[in-house]
């Protein structure tokens, strides 16, 4: 008999290690149904966010406050560093424009869009993800915090902004951080969200100059 209940203590193990596995599997998929489920049904969202952009040689870091809609408005403002603080991107889903609060007499300049500008806005990943051949899925902590990680690739040919990947709280069903990539694997810009509202009522006025 003594010869037997090691075995059978083994066996006892593997059979819990088994179904707990099976159970953090289970607890996975629901959580990445629920992310997914929201972002389908995401409309709006509101946010501050740190975003960081990075060279070879260098980085720049921004403090802003981010309102988007998925349809294509944004409205972006710099609140730090203190030297640019005050400037505005926003567009109405047509037209972008750019303005400084600071300024007297706020004059809307219009401009064009680029990918290093959209590529930002949760939105953008969630249109990517949803749309990509090439996606991937993975659990992860994130400051010791359970997170879903999702990946997808940025269409188009752009020498910096390859691929991305978001990082979602399990907890909280929030982002917490995305990344996007240049085709080498560098990171090139980082977005830090420091608070995340989904769909909040946004005005028109929001999107307008």
């Amino acid at each position: 008999m003594k010869k037997f209940l090691p075995l059978l203590f083994a066996l006892v193990s593997l059979l819990v290690g088994c179904q707990d596995s099976e159970a953090q599997k289970t607890a996975e998929q629901n959580t990445y149904e629920k992310i997914q489920q929201i972002f389908v049904n995401m409309k709006t969202y509101q946010s501050q966010a740190t975003v960081e952009y990075k060279s070879n040689k260098s980085s720049n870091t921004y403090e802003t406050l981010q309102k988007c809609r998925i349809t294509g408005e944004y409205r972006v403002e710099v609140v730090g560093p203190e030297k640019v603080a005050g400037n505005i991107t926003l567009s109405d889903g047509k037209t972008i424009y750019q303005f400084n609060t600071r300024i007297s007499g706020k004059i809307a300049v219009a401009t064009n869009e680029t990918q290093e500008r959209s590529e930002i806005f949760l939105t953008s990943f969630i249109k990517n993800y949803l749309k990509s051949m090439e996606v991937s899925i993975s659990v992860a902590k994130l400051a010791n915090d359970p997170c879903t990680t999702l990946e997808a690739k940025i269409p188009g040919d752009h020498p910096y902004l390859s691929s991305e990947k978001l990082w979602v709280d399990n907890k909280t069903l929030k982002p917490v951080k995305l990344i996007i990539y240049d085709p080498q694997g560098s990171e090139r810009i980082i977005v830090t969200y420091k608070t995340f509202e989904y769909n909040v009522e946004l005005s028109d006025t929001d999107f307008t100059a």
